[in-house]
């Protein structure tokens, strides 16, 4: 066994240095770049707008249902499930940890990109989307490709959806699953083989439903899970608001920071913030993955635009605020000069929930950690599974048995992934992770034009529009 894992360990190592390596971090913000430049920077000159026709329409009151598929905000809310995951505490945990500081800045930068970028998915899902005999809602980055591109290029189409059934298991379930059976061992107790078998459980109740019972799963769970972790995270940040301009001047001296690292060469640090903020970046709000665009192909808004705008919406809210409340009660709690790093704490998430007890009273911090990670990872696990049946449906034109067949493996894979080596699924996530955006960023950047077309289309049609 302990051979199986170096090997795996070792050839993990290689694929991973490829799918995060230059050429990969200058496809990714390249690409979010390239895309805002080719819709004005919508993302900051039509800010105002999308907020008000995101979040703002959640409070007229009124709801819309379309039969089987979802409305726009279930789609939305199955979407920001599967990206407000562990990653929005662990993975920024271990990015500061392992990039200091400074990562929390790249992470913001790649953000910003990301916002267009996902919004540019959502567009493309939505206009190449196909509808069965049902009347349900396909689409994603495997038909937009498809589609969009013409049927020269199913190929890769193909690669998209093998890559993304296989990183269902990984960023989708493994990692999320291995760091909440880790906290709540740490914290109480629990056995991790009784976390797997309670997660498997409730995911396998839920995916049995469909994509129906997913988004309303998810549009009461995530409102719940994000409002319990902002309110704790503020309490952490007013209790010491007085360390805030302190702690971010660290963060942006970090990130620019020339010296050298581990006596390596001038300039290593900025090159591991870099990396780190933008790979937990990504990892977190998955702009450029090609992920989310499943789900909100499944919305019964009829325009692009108006689904596409809440990808903005989305990518501010995961990591502008969620993982920025965790970045900052852990450069706030000083538990990043804990003698022995990150390995002293024995996971990320540990690691995490040191840092909110160090601020607020007594263990109410793991308490609320370990509440965040249980419902982060449950909404992660319920989307991806969504998004895997979705990529082997595409695969194998939709067969019934197929998508049994992967809800079932995909259930049992909770409890592998509790079991499992937390640093060796993360790193198997990661590199997941890159090789699967690769494919979508092309089809990104070769239908930039038709993106443009939506977007100058859509906003064209609203007039006076207030920005």
């Amino acid at each position: 066994m302990q051979n199986l894992t170096e090997t795996v360990t070792r050839i993990n190592g290689v694929l991973n240095s490829f799918a995060w390596g230059p050429v990969m971090l200058l496809l990714l913000v390249g690409t979010g770049i390239y895309l805002s430049v080719r819709t004005g920077f919508l993302q900051a000159s039509r800010f105002g707008y999308i907020m008000r026709s995101t979040i703002g329409t959640l409070f007229s009151g009124k709801k819309k249902e379309n039969g089987s598929n979802l409305t726009p905000f279930q789609a939305v809310s199955t979407a920001l499930a599967g990206t407000v995951g562990t990653g929005n505490i662990a993975g920024v945990t271990g990015a500061i940890f392992v990039g200091g500081p400074g990562a929390v800045f790249w992470m913001w930068v790649s953000a910003f990109f990301g916002m267009c970028t996902k919004y540019a998915e959502i567009a493309l899902a939505m206009k190449y989307r196909v509808r069965d005999d049902k009347g349900l809602y396909h689409g994603g980055p495997m038909y937009y490709i498809e589609n969009g591109l013409g049927k020269s290029w199913k190929w890769l189409a193909v690669v998209f959806a093998v890559l993304g059934g296989l990183a269902s298991f990984g960023i989708g379930n493994i990692a999320q699953s291995t760091e909440i059976a880790g906290a709540m061992e740490s914290l109480f107790g629990m056995d991790k083989l009784v976390s797997g078998i309670i997660l498997a459980v409730l995911v396998g109740v839920v995916l049995i439903g469909g994509v129906k019972r997913i988004g309303q799963v998810t549009s009461y769970l995530v409102p719940f899970m994000s409002i319990f972790y902002i309110l704790a995270g503020l309490l952490v940040i007013i209790l010491r608001i007085t360390q805030i301009p302190a702690v971010l001047w660290l963060i942006i001296k970090s990130a620019f920071s020339f010296k050298a690292v581990g006596g390596g060469v001038l300039g290593y640090a900025i090159i591991l913030a870099m990396r780190q903020g933008f790979a937990r970046g990504v990892f977190s709000n998955e702009a450029g993955l090609g992920s989310a665009p499943i789900a909100h192909a499944a919305s019964s808004a009829e325009e692009p635009g108006d689904q596409a705008i809440w990808g903005v919406f989305e990518v501010f809210f995961d990591t502008i605020v969620i993982c920025s409340i965790t970045a900052l009660a852990v450069l706030l709690s000083g538990v990043l000069d804990a003698p022995g790093g990150l390995e002293a704490f024995g996971s990320k998430g540990v690691a995490a929930a040191e840092a909110f007890n160090a601020i607020l009273p007594g263990t109410l911090g793991g308490i609320v950690i370990q509440i965040s990670l249980l419902f982060f990872a449950l909404s992660t696990i319920l989307s991806w599974g969504y998004y895997g049946s979705s990529c082997w449906g595409y695969l194998t034109r939709e067969n019934k048995v197929v998508r049994l067949v992967f809800q079932i493996v995909f259930m049992l894979m909770c409890i592998v992934g509790a079991l499992g080596s937390g640093t060796l699924m993360w790193d198997i996530a990661d590199t997941l992770n890159g090789l699967m955006a690769i494919p979508n960023l092309i089809a990104l950047l070769l239908l930039s034009g038709t993106v443009a077309k939506l977007t100058k289309d859509y906003f064209g049609s609203k007039k006076g529009l207030r920005k």
